[in-house]
């Protein structure tokens, strides 16, 4: 058995994406560091995001919108629908086992259900084979 990826809390975004899963993170040229990573190297639109810059969001204790009073608000239900239906993960689901489990519990489910059975490597959400041994991730 191969031993699962890890991630970090700081690559869990506001919006129940994982940071560490995404091509933008993964890739090696003009790399994204992460949603709650400050750099100059973002791209305008990381740094503009409507949910990590919203004023209700910056009210929470957790900072993970779960914890907000507008919890699942109409960016949100957007999001999820889209990353549902082309990227096979649901942001709504991400926030209810983070707030149901703690950090801590989510980041285990994540590295579990995200490291590729056949290499060991990070399996991305935007992409439907392993970026490492182009495993066909529909067979796991």
């Amino acid at each position: 058995m191969l031993t699962p990826v890890t991630f970090d809390r700081i690559l869990i975004a506001p919006c129940g994406m994982n940071c560490g899963t995404c091509i933008g993170y993964l890739r090696d040229k003009n790399k994204c560091p992460g949603c709650r990573i400050i750099s100059r190297d973002k791209l305008k639109t990381r740094v503009n995001c409507i949910v990590k810059n919203c004023k209700y969001l910056a009210e929470t204790t957790s900072k993970f919108c779960y914890d907000c009073q507008k919890f699942p608000c109409k960016r949100i239900v957007q999001l999820d629908k889209r990353y549902r239906t082309k990227y096979r993960t649901s942001f709504i689901e991400n926030l209810i086992k983070i707030k149901d489990t703690g950090i801590s519990g989510f980041l285990e489910f994540e590295s579990e259900r995200r490291t590729c059975q056949n290499c060991g490597s990070v399996l991305s959400v935007h992409r439907d084979k392993c970026l490492n041994c182009n495993s066909d991730l529909k067979k796991f």
